[in-house]
């Protein structure tokens, strides 16, 4: 709830207080502060000190604080799976993603070796993808290092999958443009065609989905945050990652017979 440095700075009483308030942060924005002085067997002096440590002129605006904290970081609605996923199927039986599907596998057939990227959970659909692949017969990797070391002479006549919701992950946009520079052909898959990662593969296969995201923080200057990357949960469904993979791999399949 707090920075790292406040918390730091915090003595035995006021430890406790915190360890109260981020486990009643609805109670205490309700409370007065002799309310919370007996609920915390602490003294309103404390309680004044302990707003004061964190930046706050005194308990009345310490409550406002955990007010618009609380009306920020509400969990809003999710939209039912079925929705995306019937959207979704409605585009692939009246699109061109067979044509982009059928595309994708011709070139892997015609390669060697097939090598995955991707980073969180387009990075655990990279794995699962891996070893869809390899079940058919194709030599697959799962890299998710982006400098992972790479020599072409053990790279020729290989094609990458990558796998991005937002197309625009600067790791693998590294690893896709280190990659290219080995003459490596990529094939791309990603919520949206209009980003960065479509735009330098050689086929790109979009899906178009709602992305949803949760917000894990608001008030960088009150509340611990991380890299910004993990500032929010990304819930976007990706069956339809495995349902292009497992098009594909099956595609692959046939074209090898």
């Amino acid at each position: 709830m707090f920075t790292a440095e406040m918390i730091a700075s915090l003595n035995e009483l006021e430890i406790s207080l915190y360890n109260y308030i981020i486990k009643n942060e609805d109670k205490v924005a309700l409370m007065r502060i002799r309310d919370l002085a007996n609920e915390t067997h602490v003294s309103p002096s404390t309680i004044f000190r302990f707003c004061r440590k964190l930046n706050c002129e005194g308990f009345s605006e310490f409550k406002i604080k955990i007010k618009m904290h609380l009306a920020e970081t509400k969990r809003k609605n999710i939209n039912e799976i079925e929705e995306s996923l019937m959207s979704f199927f409605e585009r692939v039986s009246i699109g061109n993603m067979i044509d982009q599907i059928k595309d994708a596998a011709s070139l892997i057939s015609l390669s060697s070796n097939i090598m995955f990227i991707g980073t969180g959970n387009s990075g655990i659909m990279a794995e699962y993808g891996a070893r869809y692949f390899a079940s058919i017969g194709k030599f697959t990797t799962y890299i998710k290092d982006p400098y992972y070391p790479m020599h072409s002479e053990f790279l020729s006549n290989s094609v990458a999958i990558a796998l991005s919701v937002s197309g625009e992950t600067a790791t693998i946009i590294t690893h896709i443009n280190q990659l290219k520079r080995q003459g490596i052909k990529v094939i791309s898959i990603t919520n949206k065609k209009s980003s960065t990662i479509p735009q330098i593969s050689d086929v790109n296969i979009p899906y178009y989905v709602t992305q949803e995201r949760f917000e894990n923080t608001v008030d960088s200057k009150f509340y611990i945050h991380t890299e910004e990357q993990y500032n929010y949960s990304d819930i976007t469904t990706q069956v339809p990652v495995v349902y292009i993979l497992e098009s594909i791999a099956r595609q692959v399949y046939k074209l090898s017979l």
